[in-house]
């Protein structure tokens, strides 16, 4: 099968599995590894691919599309988890699955099956994220799991260079450390300063498209370069996401947000599943190879996996239960401090009134108490408890990346023998987790019970948010030195009218809270519900009459196209008001 056959058929199976997935309650990623299993043995298909090709060519876009979307401020928030969990966990599980191998393989070197350790140790955090969403999970859940999977990689490939240069006896232990704390710090850096320079170059570019393209070459050039200089490419690709992500709400322009989004939202949909996809056409090459090969059957191969796969789940969920013990200690603490803080803030305020030497250092403390408070309180709100460590510990799926990474294990048959085999048990890790925890997770969540946030305690959260925005903007409008381009100021009218429009939507949000968001929509009758089925009869009915004219050519295309964007906005402007985007 022809390469460029093969990726229009990708592309329409991806399309088909994420359509049927929902239907047959089944994540997306099993079925394409099921369906790419069945491809591997169509005469002709591609069943071989450069590691390469995932590593650099799609690893890096499919990490930056995640992390541009991540809130740096929940990132923040629980940085404890994430780190822990990307790093400590994924240490912990490479030398406890690496020395396991160890000593079922007797002709493998410790340095070596400690590399395949960190091949098989980052978990895949796609499926479990695209289920969490489907079926509600606490929003902190998905933030820890989305972390995770954003910087494991990061962690476990730096492992594995390592631990093959400690193969061939290039590198001693104390120097793997070293190493990895340079590839760690360079690679923050190097993500910063091409984050940086990515935005304000886009910043400056008045087209929203010239900045979606510009976005697109991003990652690879925050990859490259921390690569070229020996870091890890994952990790500045991340940092560069995250960045960009907290600055775009500042730097670029609504439209631009608005096209980034959707662009790479369908991206990240394509590539996350075609590697899965690539993982399943995989199959039967790897078989073959170990076949071939023939020093460890394909049956004690399998089994070995399995092995394996059992150990590092068990591992998880050891690891989750004293993190789960470590954040309830440590949000205690915190809110300890904060008291205290807080206290020694007003002994100061009251020193320092009238003192404008000490006001900016004050503001600038009682800013950071605000922050840690807030901090404190909404990860009190989104507690884990047992309920949050049970999926956290059913959430470590591995992925494409541990098949990948398996791939590029050097062939010298003396210092890495079974090495067909090692990237079967990879595999075998990968398809096991996927189908086994990926399969079961929706069963995992309903049955301990946990649920995402309240929606009607989120929808007065929200009327207050807008109650807040409406007074800052209203008190903008009232600005007397407010005036046009020409000199003349605005009148009282045109005040009242923009203020006005304002507090409507301020006053449809309040309604919803109070009515309460679980009332079938069929029989509510409050004003906002009956202004907006009216504003969705006036949306349709202009878009019908501009269907009608576009087809009649009343009017120049280029007009057409103009109102359709106008009409588009304001539809999604409604939706999003009323919280029904998706």
């Amino acid at each position: 099968m022809d390469l460029a056959l093969f990726a229009i058929v990708a592309v329409l199976t991806i399309v088909a599995a994420g359509a049927f997935s929902k239907r047959l309650g089944v994540a997306t990623p099993i079925i394409l590894i099921l369906v790419g299993i069945g491809f591997s043995y169509i005469p002709g298909a591609p069943t071989e691919f450069d590691p390469e090709i995932i590593l650099v060519g799609l690893l890096p876009p499919i990490l930056y599309s995640a992390a541009i979307t991540v809130p740096v401020v929940d990132f923040r928030r629980n940085l404890t988890s994430i780190g822990a969990l990307s790093v400590l966990l994924v240490v912990v599980s490479a030398f406890a699955s690496g020395l396991l191998l160890y000593f079922l393989l007797p002709d493998l070197s410790l340095p070596a099956a400690i590399a395949v350790g960190a091949v098989i140790s980052p978990p895949d955090a796609v499926a479990a994220t695209a289920v969490g969403k489907r079926l509600g999970l606490p929003p902190r859940l998905t933030t820890i799991l989305e972390g995770e999977g954003l910087v494991n990689d990061a962690t476990a490939l730096t492992m594995l260079k390592a631990a093959i240069a400690a193969v061939s006896a290039t590198l001693s232990f104390w120097g793997a450390i070293g190493d990895f704390v340079y590839a760690v710090v360079v690679a923050i850096v190097v993500g910063l300063v091409i984050g940086f320079i990515s935005v304000r170059l886009r910043e400056k570019l008045p087209d929203s498209v010239l900045q979606t393209a510009i976005s697109f070459a991003v990652p690879f050039v925050a990859f490259i370069l921390a690569e070229d200089r020996g870091a890890s490419g994952v990790l500045a690709v991340v940092v560069t996401g995250l960045y960009t992500g907290h600055e775009s709400a500042k730097r670029f322009s609504a439209q631009s947000r608005i096209t980034e989004r959707i662009n790479w939202r369908t991206a990240q949909f394509v590539l996350e599943n075609v590697v899965f996809l690539i993982m399943g056409v995989q199959i039967s090459s790897i078989i073959v190879a170990v076949d071939r090969e023939g020093t460890l059957p394909l049956g004690v191969t399998v089994l070995v996996g399995a092995l394996v796969t059992a150990v590092l789940i068990g591992i998880r969920f050891v690891f989750v239960a004293p993190l789960l013990l470590l954040l309830r200690r440590q949000n205690s603490r915190a809110r300890s401090r904060n008291t205290r803080f807080g206290e020694a803030l007003q002994r100061v305020q009251k020193r320092i009134e009238g003192d404008e030497r000490f006001t900016a250092r004050y503001e600038r403390a009682r800013r950071e108490h605000q922050r840690r408070v807030h901090d404190a309180e909404e990860l009190r709100r989104e507690g884990l408890g047992w309920r949050g460590g049970i999926v956290i510990g059913w959430s470590g799926m591995r992925g494409v990346v541990t098949l990948a990474a398996a791939q590029t294990l050097p062939t010298d048959a003396d210092d890495w023998p079974y090495r067909p085999q090692l990237v079967l048990i990879a595999f075998v890790v990968a398809v096991i987790t996927l189908v086994l925890q990926g399969g079961t997770l929706p069963l995992v969540i309903r049955l301990t019970g946990i649920r995402g946030p309240d929606r009607a305690a989120d929808e007065n959260r929200f009327a207050e948010l807008l109650g807040e925005l409406a007074e800052a903007g209203a008190a903008a409008v009232d600005d007397p030195t407010l005036e046009v381009i020409d000199g003349q100021p605005f009148t009282d009218e045109e005040r009242e009218r923009v203020k006005h429009e304002a507090q409507a939507i301020v006053d449809a949000a309040r309604e919803r809270a109070e009515e309460g968001v679980d009332e079938p929509e069929d029989v509510a009758s409050s004003p906002h519900r009956r202004r907006r089925v009216l504003v969705h009869h006036m949306i349709e009915a202009q878009r019908e009459a501009l269907l009608e004219a576009r087809s009649e050519g009343t009017y120049p295309s280029r007009l057409i196209e103009r109102a359709q964007a106008m009409l588009d906005l304001e539809q999604t402007r409604i939706e999003a008001a009323d919280g029904r985007t998706t």
